[in-house]
């Protein structure tokens, strides 16, 4: 995470004079430097010692630090805990300080490198296959892992063979033997593969901010190794019974539960319950079916806990990390999602579109680039679905809006929520404003830690349909910066758009250019290319047509409820106060429950052990980590009251209604609509190369995955092909797709 340049002009421009960031203090980026040393030095040997774990040395170093640490007051799960699960937690903790002292640095996104360059994650390696595309960082992290896969089972088996030789046995029980300690080695491969299912999943993770990936981006990771852990853990469950079954045992040993040793009723169970969540996960299924996989999806808490059943508590202690990181992030937006958020508006335009303006708190912050998760109680109190915000940071303090496209029954629903002016304005408005009223809530906003749009001066944003949204955010934080003189990279914008039909045009009107920035083609060179793929030609009426809702609704609200700032990407200082205060808290109960029952008692039922554990995981949660989210809370009421009676929330709706049919506007940007076809990437592209000349092009897409696919492998080929004074095109995707 790089701090701005005292010698990198940043943009602009307010009254014609360029903005240049300010240098650092030597203090402050000594200290971010040592962090950043400190954190990736314990990654190092933390992964090394992981993934080596099969081998002879790792296998000999834990022997001796157990025997070191044997009779100590955690014992051997503590042992183990201190070597697997302690330095992400640590990590955890460096990230807080990092973050903290980064402070508003953060929010302006990543000095633009000086000389044009390749960068891995944002070159599309692989653009079709199973894993849809893959940067060149992407694929590196997935041939370490299948590599690992392949080594580790490799070594185990080797071992096996080698001890197998060893024992005088029947051929046929030598035959069960491999297989089952095979299971065995598969079980404990699948138990690693584990730490990393589950801090993907996390949303507001800190270390997810801290490696600035978003949670739409993280949720690819988790399906991936989703895939692998659930096939080693089935793997190691085939093994098993067909081991069982050559002895004459297999019925026997399945329902067998072992006060010490491995309960394989309780592994059987969370088994199951692994495979009930991969089936329905898998694409058909998903696709078919959403709320199938998202109900059944909810069994990790079967498959968690019988996991510890299974394992007992020093085994369980080798994934324990991870998964205590995704309880705090579970019980932090199980918290912000009790709130009912108010709509201050809502619109539904001829396009199939709607439009929600959502209340939030002043000290609720987010970047143009962002998701929130939306529940409307009068449709669903299950379903949450994710939106992009459509609106920019700086269009107020006070709301925030997303733009919903009408595609299936859940928002048909949710359009026929909204009244009609005819409904408003007939006699029975009181019960049809109480029947039609909107009680939702909300989870987020999650996205970049930074401001990542920030990080290129020429941006290409290729969106289909309703993938406009997050670009109408985007173009006004620009103009918001422009206008306001702040750091702004950006200096030319290009938007590519594909639509079916012309009625979805006027959706570009909802960002009001004129208000924002006046003039800002005297700071901006903005282009729109529009599409229309299912229309040969334009309508009579094309010309002067504008945007009109067909029905709208502003709801007047006293109360002011707006999105709770309890989310994990929110404030960093009571985010890491929540990690660290949870993680004492974990350490302070396990010590007592050692030091007062199981020591005294000497319990030693393995399965027993392993409940007791997850046990003090979860009263740390409840217990420290909660008092931390009431105070949080109760900053968050002072504070919120406050700057919202600072704050004239009038003003800025007033922002988000758009001024009409400007032709001072459209004089400053260059559009152009074709009809009857779809963008041509390769022309597009090279048009720009030939331009801009040797710069790096951000290239943002957000769209179906067969929109993605046709642009990564555009963006490769032309890299793939440059010559000296050619641009880089970086791919950048931000589509959620589960």
């Amino acid at each position: 995470m790089d701090e701005h340049s005292a010698n990198e002009a940043l943009l602009v421009q307010k009254e014609g004079l360029v903005n240049v960031s300010k240098k650092t203090p030597f203090f402050i980026s000594s200290v971010k430097w040592t962090l950043r040393v400190v954190m990736w030095v314990i990654f190092i040997i933390w992964a090394a010692f992981v993934f080596m774990f099969p081998s002879d040395f790792v296998s000999h170093l834990l022997e001796k630090w157990i025997l070191a640490t044997d009779g100590t007051l955690f014992g051997v799960t503590g042992s183990i805990f201190m070597l697997f699960s302690a330095p992400i937690l640590l990590m955890a903790f460096l990230a807080f300080a990092y973050l903290s002292i980064s402070g508003e640095e953060q929010s302006h996104g990543k000095k633009a490198s000086r000389y044009p360059g390749f960068r891995l994650k944002t070159f599309p390696l692989f653009v079709q296959g199973p894993f849809g595309v893959v940067s060149a960082a992407e694929s590196i992290g997935i041939v370490i892992f299948i590599t690992y896969v392949i080594w580790a089972f490799c070594k185990e088996t080797s071992n096996n063979l080698n001890l197998v030789a060893l024992l005088d046995l029947p051929s046929k029980e030598k035959c069960a033997w491999m297989l089952r300690h095979t299971g065995l080695r598969l079980g404990l491969i699948g138990l690693f593969c584990l730490i990393f299912l589950f801090l993907p999943v996390a949303r507001g993770s800190i270390l997810l901010r801290l490696v600035d990936i978003p949670f739409e981006h993280a949720t690819r990771y988790h399906v991936w190794l989703g895939h692998l852990t659930m096939s080693l853990f089935t793997l190691h469950g085939i093994f098993y019974i067909i081991g069982w079954f050559i002895e004459g045992r297999l019925i026997h040993e399945l329902l067998e539960w072992k006060n010490v040793g491995v309960a394989n009723l309780a592994g059987v169970i969370s088994l199951l319950a692994g495979l009930c969540m991969w089936i329905t996960s898998l694409p058909g299924v998903r696709r078919l079916n959403f709320e199938l996989f998202f109900y059944t999806h909810q069994l990790y808490v079967v498959f968690v806990v019988f996991l510890a059943l299974h394992v007992g508590d020093f085994i369980f202690s080798f994934a324990a990390g991870a998964i205590f990181l995704f309880m705090l992030d579970r019980f932090l937006r199980f918290f912000q999602s009790r709130r009912t958020v108010d709509v201050l508006s809502a619109r539904s335009f001829p396009c199939g579109t709607l439009e929600l303006v959502l209340s939030k708190p002043a000290n609720l912050h987010y970047n143009a680039l962002s998701w929130i998760y939306l529940q409307v109680r009068e449709l669903s109190w299950l379903q949450w679905h994710p939106f992009s915000v459509s609106s920019s940071p700086r269009d107020g303090k006070n709301h925030l809006a997303i733009l919903i496209k009408v595609l299936g029954d859940w928002t048909a629903k949710l359009e026929g929520r909204i009244p009609t002016d005819d409904q408003k304005e007939s006699e029975i408005e009181p019960l049809l404003q109480s029947s039609s009223r909107l009680t939702v809530s909300v989870e987020g906003p999650y996205g970049h830690e930074s401001s990542h749009h920030l990080t290129y001066e020429n941006l290409v944003l290729i969106a289909g349909g309703i993938g406009v949204s997050p670009f109408l955010a985007i173009l006004s934080d620009v103009l918001h910066r422009i206008n306001e003189g702040t750091p702004c990279l950006p200096k030319n914008i290009v938007i590519i758009w594909a639509v079916k039909t012309s009625n979805e045009l006027p959706l570009l009107q909802t960002v009001d250019m004129e208000s924002i920035c006046p003039n800002f083609s005297d700071s901006l060179n903005l282009e729109i290319l529009t599409y229309v793929t299912r229309e040969s030609e334009p309508s009579l009426e094309e010309g002067s047509k504008i945007i009109e809702p067909v029905n709208s609704s502003t709801f007047a609200s006293s109360k002011h409820h707006g999105i709770s700032v309890l989310v994990g990407t929110g404030n960093i200082i009571w985010s890491g106060t929540y990690v660290v205060a949870s993680t004492i808290g974990l350490i302070i109960t396990v010590a007592l429950l050692d030091i007062f029952y199981i020591n005294p008692y000497n319990v030693s039922y393995w399965w027993y052990k392993g409940l007791l554990f997850l046990a003090c995981m979860v009263v740390s949660t409840l217990i420290f980590g909660g008092l931390v989210i009431c105070l949080w809370h109760i900053w968050e009421r002072k504070t919120g009251i406050n700057e919202y009676e600072n704050t004239s929330e009038n003003g800025n709706l007033q922002q988000t209604k758009p001024k009409l049919n400007k032709k001072s506007v459209q004089e400053q940007y260059s559009t152009t609509i074709r009809y009857g076809q779809r963008p041509d990437f390769r022309d597009v592209f090279e048009s720009m190369s030939d331009r801009w000349g040797n710069v790096d092009i951000g290239v943002i897409v957000c769209g179906p995955p067969s929109l993605q696919t046709s642009v990564a492998k555009e963006c490769r080929t032309q890299n793939l092909k440059r010559r000296g004074n050619d641009a880089i095109f970086h791919f950048n995707s931000h589509s959620f797709d589960l």
